[in-house]
């Protein structure tokens, strides 16, 4: 009899996790990887930056100058102040690097399935900018303490550009690593046909060590 295959048995990934994935060496990938499928099987996973996104947001939007930023930190569970504490200072200098916010707007994206070799990739920005000029930007957060590495900067930033037509047309993509308020824009590097090998050479390990952690 044929096995019946479960959605748990297929490699998948969000943004988040390949990145993460990309930026490790050596056996831990395997062992991040093993990670990423139990937490899948088990529904498991929790994300803690959700009130603190919807602040940001709410600060641009609204032109409040930083106000949603600092009054989330006591509005949130007091195990989660710590963490809100410093990416809210970050945040504040993420804001102010804005500029004029009468001349920001944001915008609504969407989510794009990237195939990287056969991989699929959710890749999710969290939110849109248009500047007063036209120029647009669609926006991804880095929250960890340690600031994103060279490999999940370059793989976040092509996989957003190679499919901007459906997350937000004629945008460029930019990462903010949140908690330094440090804006990372894409180099001439980014879109290379160099990265998309060395991408889909990345994936194709990530799927088999999805399916050795059956």
């Amino acid at each position: 009899m044929t096995p019946v295959r479960t959605p748990t048995d297929l490699p998948y990934a969000t943004l988040l996790g390949f990145t993460r994935y990309v930026a490790r060496t050596g056996p831990t990938k395997a062992t991040f990887v093993g990670g990423l499928r139990k937490q899948r099987a088990s529904g498991g996973g929790f994300n803690p930056h959700g009130q603190l996104v919807k602040a940001l947001k709410a600060d641009i939007q609204f032109r409040t100058a930083g106000r949603h930023l600092v009054e989330v930190v006591d509005q949130v569970k007091p195990r989660w102040r710590p963490l809100y504490s410093a990416l809210s200072q970050g945040a504040r200098r993420y804001l102010e690097s804005l500029g004029d916010l009468t001349d920001v707007a944001l915008m609504p994206t969407h989510e794009a399935i990237a195939m990287v070799d056969a991989l699929p990739v959710k890749v999710s920005p969290h939110f849109g900018l248009r500047r007063a000029d036209g120029q647009r930007e669609a926006v991804r957060l880095h929250f960890d303490e340690e600031p994103p590495t060279r490999e999940a900067t370059l793989a976040t930033l092509h996989l957003m550009a190679s499919h901007m037509d459906q997350i937000l047309p004629n945008a460029e993509p930019v990462l903010v690593d949140l908690r330094r308020g440090e804006v990372l824009r894409a180099g001439r590097a980014a879109g290379t046909p160099e990265v998309g090998r060395w991408l889909a050479g990345e994936a194709a390990a990530f799927s088999a060590m999805w399916r050795a952690a059956a």
